[in-house]
């Protein structure tokens, strides 16, 4: 089906922007939407319920992975995430792009399942920036900003598994970057081929 949406895993260290530049994308471009994840992690200050994440407990969460509802599913930190399968699919087949905000292993089970997934990497200029960034939350103490800029060493090791790479040293520029990886697809001609079929059709007569 050529009016199918297209599939997108974005991957970055935490505190390289990710989820700031996936917002703003989304803000501007209505046929694109981001799946909330089930986290078994707690809820943060400004956060809420099915907006940010599906927060459910261990047991939940487990009772969920056996009846195979996740298309991925990853523990970062020791909490646990997942996409909903079927959320996802039902979704792409009503023509909407589906943005998947995931670490590189939750991004490595989506292209096993789904192929022709298009995955997107986000870097910090450096890591001096990164802890900056981290240490600007104001949300975590000393040990663990140490910890998730150890983690982000090693997260940052898997770039290079992924389609496409933006280095978030301006957000202006990393955003039309991102605009510009959705706006190609878009022209894709599957895609052209069918929103403008009568057209084709009219030219070729």
């Amino acid at each position: 089906m050529s009016n199918r949406g297209t599939l997108y895993t974005v991957s970055a260290p935490s505190g390289a922007g990710k989820t700031s530049l996936v917002a703003a994308l989304v803000k501007s471009n209505p046929e694109v939407c981001v799946s909330i994840s089930h986290t078994t992690r707690p809820m943060r200050p400004g956060e809420k319920d099915g907006v940010n994440y599906h927060f459910v407990d261990h047991e939940t969460f487990e009772r969920m992975l056996e009846e195979g509802a996740f298309l991925e599913h990853a523990r970062v930190f020791n909490n646990l995430y997942g996409t909903s399968q079927q959320w996802v699919v039902e979704t792409l087949q009503q023509g909407m792009d589906v943005i998947l905000e995931i670490d590189w292993q939750g991004a490595e089970q989506v292209r096993r399942l789904m192929p022709d997934t298009i995955s997107l990497f986000i870097l910090p200029p450096s890591l001096a920036s990164l802890r900056q960034r981290l240490t600007g939350r104001g949300q975590d103490d000393s040990s663990v900003i140490e910890a998730r800029m150890n983690e982000a060493i090693s997260e940052i090791s898997h770039y290079v598994e992924a389609d496409y790479l933006i280095i978030n040293d301006d957000f202006t520029t990393a955003l039309a970057q991102f605009q510009a990886l959705i706006t190609s697809q878009h022209l894709s001609l599957p895609r052209q081929a069918e929103k403008h079929a009568a057209l084709l059709r009219e030219l070729l007569a």
